[in-house]
Order: structure tokens, then C-alpha cells, then sequence
């Protein structure tokens, strides 16, 4: 085998949910199909290395900062839905549900993985709450342990905010990541989002 299809394998391995047997295969589909998918292929991706960036207003990823979800004056500044990452952020906009803003925190709260509170997007959501615009902060995380600790330890620092915080309610199922649900399911939970009591970690009906 080539050295330079070796490294490609290599490389494809290391995505989430390529192994291996599956880069071998998609290396080979890719190299059958030269003119109509590698090389295309291979453009995009040296086109979103040097283009793509990160919004430094909400940490969405897109090809200009701020991104165009920031940049559009139709949407919603009095409401920001913040997620754990991209992926998440992605699954809600396939909705259509939601027209406010967004506010991505890089991940979640993880004592085993020794992740705290300054090594996420934490500040910068303190921060947008205060602005006078803000009316609510729906805190969209995935109904996991670590999801629903960062979501109760956020609803704790923006207590004293005179601001409605809230969490997705019916159709997250206990365990459940946003990116693996269905449109149906997650515009349902964004409509029917409860309140979040930061005293006792419960959530109560709007």
C-alpha cells in the first residue's frame, strides 16, 4: 500500500464512528471515484481549513465572525439557547424551532474527565445574560449526568440575573444527546421547556 493511502486511512480513522475496515472502505470508494469525489472532496476540506472560524460573540463555527446566525438582525436578542457544542447547536437550527440566539459552551461540567467550570464558555454566557436584552436563557443540554449538572450549576450563577431560566422538557429521554434526536422530538421540547429552579435543582412548569 502507498504511504500517502496508509496516512489517509490513518487519518480517517481517527473520526468519530470511522474505524479502521470503514476508512479502508471509504479511502477505496474515494480513489474509484477520483474525478467526481475525491478531488472535491479534498478542495473542501483545504477550503474550510483556511475559512472557517469561530464566533468569538456565541462559539459557533462558520465562515465569518461574528457567525451569520449573530450577524442576522431577524433574530430573537431576547432569548439565548445554550448547548454543550456545535452538533447541538446544528440539530436545533434543522428545526426551525428557535429564532433567538445562541451560546455554545465547548462541553460540560466532568469531575472524571477533570473538567470545570473555567475550562468551559461559562463567563461568556454570564457575561451575554447581563445585557439588558436578554429576557431568558433556555439552557438546551443533554438530559445526562454531566448535561444536566452544567445546566443546574448555570442556572445557579444566573439566579441573581432578573432573567426566566429554562430547560428542554418533554421528549429528551433520560440519557439522551441532542445531536442523535429527531426534528419532531426536539422542536417538541423546545416548546414545552420548563423553568429551572437553581435552589433545588428541580424544574417546574412555565
Amino acid at each position: 500500500m502507498a504511504p500517502e493511502i496508509e496516512r489517509l486511512i490513518n487519518l480517517l480513522s481517527k473520526l468519530p464512528g470511522l474505524g479502521p475496515r470503514s476508512s479502508r472502505r471509504a479511502v477505496l470508494a474515494m480513489m474509484r471515484r477520483r474525478e467526481a469525489l475525491l478531488l472535491p472532496l479534498a478542495k473542501a476540506i483545504s477550503e474550510v481549513a483556511t475559512a472557517v472560524r469561530t464566533c468569538r460573540t456565541c462559539g459557533n463555527i462558520d465562515g465569518q465572525d461574528p457567525c451569520n446566525i449573530c450577524g442576522d438582525a431577524r433574530r430573537d436578542d431576547s432569548v439565548i439557547c445554550v448547548v454543550e457544542d456545535v452538533a447541538d447547536l446544528w440539530a436545533l437550527e434543522r428545526t426551525h424551532a428557535f429564532r433567538g440566539r445562541y451560546h455554545v459552551l465547548g462541553g460540560t461540567l466532568s469531575a472524571l474527565d477533570g473538567i470545570g467550570p473555567e475550562d468551559l464558555n461559562i463567563p461568556g454566557l454570564i457575561g451575554r445574560a447581563a445585557d439588558s436584552d436578554v429576557r431568558e436563557v433556555i439552557l438546551a443540554l443533554s438530559a445526562t449526568v454531566d448535561g444536566q449538572t452544567t445546566a443546574h450549576y448555570i442556572a445557579e450563577k444566573l439566579a441573581e440575573a432578573e432573567i426566566s431560566v429554562s430547560g428542554l422538557a418533554h421528549g429528551i429521554p433520560v440519557g439522551g444527546e441532542l445531536d442523535y434526536l429527531d426534528d419532531g422530538t426536539l422542536s417538541a421540547a423546545l416548546k414545552a421547556r420548563r423553568s429551572m429552579d437553581a435552589n433545588d435543582g428541580e424544574m417546574s412548569k412555565n
